[in-house]
């Protein structure tokens, strides 16, 4: 009897003992990122019979069966899933609002309309040499903020690039260490606090990855998991493919996982990919412009003559607002009088057909509609972006009350688990002075 009371309490003190491990353990990662909180599983250690069974009740103490991670499949999807919208729409207003400064600080409209109005004043004297010298310099410092938006514009797209870039890599080597988790997990015993940390990494590594790429996950037996984005594989088992990312001639970008092309809708790498689109249009549409500009201006110039008489010539050369620029470098060149006026004219009608076609192309008003189209953009994008970030922030609040560390119920579970490793201490202490009088009565 004294054996069986010992053997019963000493399986209760192992019980508790390991209890209590976990309880420090929880306790010690409390502020460990990607930790989940663990919990230990008992269960009554059942006799096939013998004297160990009083009628049907065993009286074979307890053992601990396993630990037990305390995580969500679905949870944990969720903030995956709503971690990589959040981060595609911050990747991409964060571009965004780049395209945006780099537009609005290069002081583009300014120019243009400063342009238009040199042009007005010189109307009212067209021989004014001050007047025509500033139409001249306006032109010039057109040209110059075109330059200057292309230029920041560029600035702004190799930003996104060199992040996306980066990402990628970030992405193989995520890609890499969970192959790595995925083969040790096979090699792992099933409720062993070894397995209980690779699947705590596996996780971790997973919401990282869904920060870069959307991915869809699957999960084997064995807690390894099988990553795809884009309907091709990156992680399966062991095996890891490649994502590769390449760059157009229009700036950009596009991704490949193994060799076949795949189109992300999540994670930062779309948002970048989105914002480069953007940033592609934004640059056609100020080719577009500086063209049109251009155009206008060169073939006012055709149709006049200059204050010397001779037949008008052009103004900008080049193409596209990286290319445009002023060629003329005398303002007694500006055709302002019709063909046939003579040297010295102060016929006004060849700038007047300038100004309307400037005018009737709308180019003040191009610009300022690029600007506008750009800013409601950031601003739209903006509010999607918040709105992400509430869901993902419940997201992430859901999980942790599931799967967090509560100090006040680890304490708890310490003073209990505590009592119980003292109480079995105490049965055994009672089974050894029953042990000792049994012996006395020999």
């Amino acid at each position: 009897m004294a054996s069986d009371l010992l053997s019963i309490a000493a399986s209760g003190a192992r019980a508790a003992r390991a209890a209590l491990d976990v309880t420090a353990q929880n306790i010690a990662n409390a502020s460990s990122d990607g930790y989940v909180r663990r919990s230990v599983r008992m269960e009554e250690v059942s006799a096939s019979g013998g004297q160990l069974r009083i009628g049907d009740i065993s009286l074979s103490g307890a053992r601990v069966s396993g630990i037990h991670r305390n995580a969500d499949l679905f949870r944990q999807a969720e903030v995956r899933r709503t971690g990589s919208d959040l981060a595609r729409a911050d990747a991409e207003l964060g571009g965004l609002e780049n395209i945006e400064s780099a537009i609005e600080q290069s002081g583009l409209y300014d120019s243009i309309v400063e342009f238009e109005a040199a042009l007005q004043q010189l109307a009212s004297d067209p021989t004014n040499s001050s007047l025509r010298s500033a139409v001249l310099a306006g032109a010039d410092t057109l040209a110059n903020k075109f330059n200057i938006a292309v230029d920041s514009l560029g600035a702004a797209g190799e930003g996104l690039r060199f992040n996306a870039s980066a990402a990628t890599e970030q992405a193989n080597v995520l890609g890499q260490e969970l192959a790595r988790v995925n083969l040790r997990l096979s090699r792992a015993g099933e409720g062993s606090s070894d397995r209980a940390t690779l699947l705590d990494q596996r996780d971790s590594l997973l919401e990282q990855m869904s920060g870069i790429v959307d991915i869809t996950t699957s999960f084997a037996s064995d807690g390894a998991v099988t990553v795809t984005t884009g309907g091709a594989t990156l992680v399966s088992g062991g095996d890891f493919a490649e994502l590769s990312m390449g760059t157009a001639a229009d700036g950009t970008i596009s991704f490949a996982v193994g060799g076949t092309a795949v189109q992300p809708t999540g994670g930062a790498l779309a948002g970048a990919a989105l914002a480069l689109e953007s940033a592609a249009q934004v640059r056609g549409r100020l080719d577009a412009l500086a063209d049109g500009i251009a155009s206008a201006v060169n073939a006012a110039q055709a149709s006049g003559v200059g204050l010397d008489g001779t037949a008008g010539q052009p103004i900008f050369a080049g193409t596209g607002a990286g290319g445009i620029k002023v060629v003329m470098t005398d303002s007694g060149g500006i055709a302002t009088a019709p063909a046939g006026a003579p040297a010295g004219s102060n016929d006004g009608s060849n700038l007047a057909a300038l100004r309307q076609a400037l005018e009737s192309g709308g180019v003040a008003g191009s610009a300022n509609a690029l600007l506008f189209d750009v800013s409601s953009a950031v601003a739209g994008k903006t509010v999607t972006r918040d709105a992400l970030d509430a869901i993902a922030s419940s997201a992430r609040i859901s999980l942790e009350q599931q799967a967090g560390v509560d100090l006040d119920t680890e304490a708890a579970n310490l003073m209990r688990f505590q009592q119980a490793f003292q109480a079995s201490g105490r049965a055994m202490q009672v089974a050894s002075d029953i042990f000792q009088s049994l012996l006395q009565l020999r």
